[in-house]
């Protein structure tokens, strides 16, 4: 008995660190803790739980996770509240009200209970979120110097980006094709039915690979519209082999001149080039400013004209003046 008081009064000193309860911390926030839920507070956006959840997960994790070897178990209830109410203690969590769905206000209490809900404020190490602020803000200016790349650079990014357009866009016109396929039949049947899931995250967009399922009732007079212009589309695809040829190569020549950058020029790369050599004018630059001088010369011999036909006017006024005089 003496023995087995020892070991828990050894580990209720172990969490009696700051730098124990921080790795106790990281292990219940990692995707091994328990389940939280997201909300509002204070105009940003927290996870948090129950007070009761808490205590329970320290006593018993689930059958799937296993406890970290560097920390000791935790044996009784009142040393897990009393784990809590230090968490509380060095603001590694603190306690929240509920105001409505998805919203949540600073409690002035703040003692632990494990009847209230509590906010995590602990955010753990923040070296790898620090090093990947650097390389998004290093990225963003690399971006921004975009037109003093090297070709190649440019080329290769140019290339990627084609690629990975065109992947897209066959993916995206496949599982459609194929879900309407197999949903004229009566089925709803995607591939990747999560890829496009805003609120999951990368891996769960791609899990399951496949979903097959009965379509709901009600539906016959759509699949029926649907099976209609799918075979409309077909047999135009079969009786008008020329429009349709057309309209394909000119899909193929499409690709090609993404391929081979035809469609965009890039001036920047020419600038650059070009930097160091002397601004001569081409002949168009001669020729336009020929031209606009022309209609300069044009311009002033008209105005030469209205001015002489304006003293000829005046001139005649005067004369008609000095001949009501003499009478």
């Amino acid at each position: 008995m003496a023995t087995k008081s020892n070991e828990s009064n050894g580990e209720s000193s172990f969490y009696e660190s700051e730098e124990n309860l921080m790795k106790l911390c990281d292990f219940l926030k990692s995707n091994d803790g328990p389940a939280v839920r997201e909300a509002v507070e204070m105009d940003k956006r927290v996870t948090y739980l129950k007070g009761e959840k808490l205590v329970n997960y320290m006593l018993e994790p689930r059958k799937d996770v296993k406890w970290p070897k560097k920390l000791p178990r935790i044996q009784s209830r009142q040393e897990a509240v009393a784990i809590c109410k230090e968490l509380c203690r060095i603001q590694f969590i603190h306690r929240s009200d509920k105001q409505g769905k998805g919203q949540l206000t600073m409690s002035r209490n703040r003692d632990f209970d494990e009847t209230a809900y509590f906010t995590w404020i602990y955010e753990g190490n923040q070296a790898f979120s620090h090093m990947m602020t650097g390389v998004l803000i290093a990225g963003f200016l690399f971006c921004t110097c975009f037109p003093i790349w090297p070709t190649f650079l440019k080329v290769f990014v140019w290339y990627l980006s084609v690629s990975l357009l065109i992947f897209i866009f066959f993916l995206v016109t496949s599982r459609g094709a194929i879900f309407l396929s197999v949903w004229i039949l009566g089925y709803d049947f995607w591939v990747l039915p999560n890829l496009f899931d805003e609120q999951l995250g990368f891996v769960e967009s791609f899990k399951p690979v496949v979903s097959f399922e009965k379509t709901r009732e009600g539906q016959l007079q759509y699949r029926i519209g649907i099976a209609v212009a799918v075979g409309s589309f077909c047999y135009w695809a079969v009786t008008q082999p020329s429009e349709f040829d057309g309209f394909k190569q000119g899909q193929v020549d499409f690709i090609k001149d993404l391929y081979a950058g035809t469609l965009l020029s890039d001036m920047s790369q020419k600038d650059k080039e070009d930097i160091d050599k002397p601004r001569m004018p081409t002949l168009e630059d001669l020729l336009r400013k020929l031209d606009s001088s022309d209609d300069e010369e044009e311009l002033t011999e008209e105005e030469e004209a209205e001015r002489l036909l304006d003293n000829l006017v005046e001139d005649e006024d005067e004369n008609i003046e000095d001949e009501d005089e003499d009478f």
